[in-house]
């Protein structure tokens, strides 16, 4: 079955319209007494709704009457009714304080533990449509839903755990809820889900995002650290991850090294983040360069002797080329340059090398006119 989940349905201007007539007759199954004919007509309703605006307005009525439905033995029901719910409330911000207050979030709740994962993924991804609404987000932290939204990070489907990560990040513009999202320990199946999902996802995005609000608290970036890959995982979104999600990890990353340079400096390094960094300091967004930049100068100051690591290192070569650039060629004569050094700097950091912090520019100079980028730069 398919189904709408969160704000992604659009409205069609080319869908029939619909009589008064048959939303009335609509309005009339919802509210009889039998069982089946209500069935119906959540299906309609879920139907007649999932592109038109008008429609919303129109059935807005039956919100009381479907979160009744949710409260059936029928799993049937109770799945009709939730999709039905679910379409009413994209877009319409009347109609998500609607379902709140006519009291959908217990029955919700509950069955974010239901065994029927169907049933569970449709009300993860309709607390993801009702949490879009400021008026919501405190009625639904409230309610105690999100050590269940935890747990479906870990034991969901993949759609519901989508779903359940957009929620807590919706949730988590409030700080007192960062702090409880934080107490049920989301890092470990976050961090998983990134290790499985394609980097350059919209998906990764949203869990990009997610991390970087609870790596704000201290909590956060101790419980990343803490666990196995947590730092690298991170780390290779810089390479692979959409420009969005760099600039969420890029921010983290800052975050934790300024908020204790002794402790994370040394952490970030050894994950090999300068590749990643160089190459945002010229394809990334202004801010997300400005991030790269002031990233590469906290972990720049090395702890060994001067002699060990040799002359300049090349975040400074780097941040000198992209500060000079005037115009368009020169600008593509850097791009040039920071790839060939990207690549001779990749190429020198595996991952026992990266684990020692040794990553650095070679003592000769770097044959930049002779060499070709394997990096591809647009």
């Amino acid at each position: 079955m398919n189904r709408a989940s969160g704000e992604r349905s659009g409205d069609c201007g080319s869908e029939r319209r619909v009589s008064a007539a048959e939303l009335q007759g609509v309005m009339d199954r919802i509210r009889s007494g039998v069982e089946e004919d209500k069935v119906q007509a959540a299906i309609d309703i879920r139907r007649l709704t999932k592109t038109s605006s008008r429609n919303r307005r129109h059935l807005s009525h039956a919100v009381e009457p479907l979160v009744a439905m949710l409260r059936s033995e029928s799993s049937e029901a109770c799945e009709a009714a939730i999709l039905a719910l679910l379409n009413l409330a994209v877009k319409d911000e009347r109609n998500k304080i609607s379902i709140v207050e006519a009291g959908a979030l217990g029955p919700l709740i509950s069955f974010l533990e239901a065994k029927n994962s169907d049933l569970q993924g449709y009300a993860t991804a309709a607390l993801f449509t009702l949490s879009a609404s400021s008026t919501n987000k405190p009625k639904i932290s409230a309610s105690g839903a999100i050590p269940f939204l935890v747990k479906v990070l870990t034991e969901g489907s993949s759609q519901a755990k989508i779903d359940a990560i957009a929620t807590l990040y919706n949730l988590c513009t409030n700080q007192d809820n960062l702090k409880t999202i934080l107490s049920f320990h989301p890092i470990p199946s976050l961090i998983s889900f990134l290790k499985k999902c394609k980097k350059s996802s919209k998906t990764a995005e949203k869990c990009c995002a997610f991390l970087e609000s609870l790596i704000g608290l201290d909590e956060g970036r101790l419980a990343l650290t803490a666990e196995e890959g947590g730092v690298l995982t991170v780390v290779e979104i810089l390479e692979e991850g959409s420009l969005q999600s760099k600039e969420h990890v890029v921010g983290a990353l800052l975050t934790m090294c300024e908020s204790d340079r002794s402790r994370y400096r040394e952490v970030i390094l050894k994950e090999g983040a300068i590749p990643g960094l160089l190459e945002l300091t010229v394809q990334g967004s202004a801010e997300a360069q400005a991030k790269a930049r002031r990233l590469l100068e906290l972990l720049r100051d090395s702890p060994y002797r001067r002699s060990e690591l040799q002359a300049d290192t090349l975040e400074i070569i780097v941040s000198s080329i992209v500060s000079k650039i005037n115009g368009d060629e020169q600008a593509e004569k850097a791009k040039k340059m920071l790839a060939e050094m990207v690549q001779i700097s990749m190429e020198q950091s595996l991952r026992h090398l990266q684990r020692r912090a040794l990553i650095c520019t070679p003592t000769t100079e770097l044959p930049l006119g002779n060499r070709p980028s394997k990096l591809s730069f647009k």
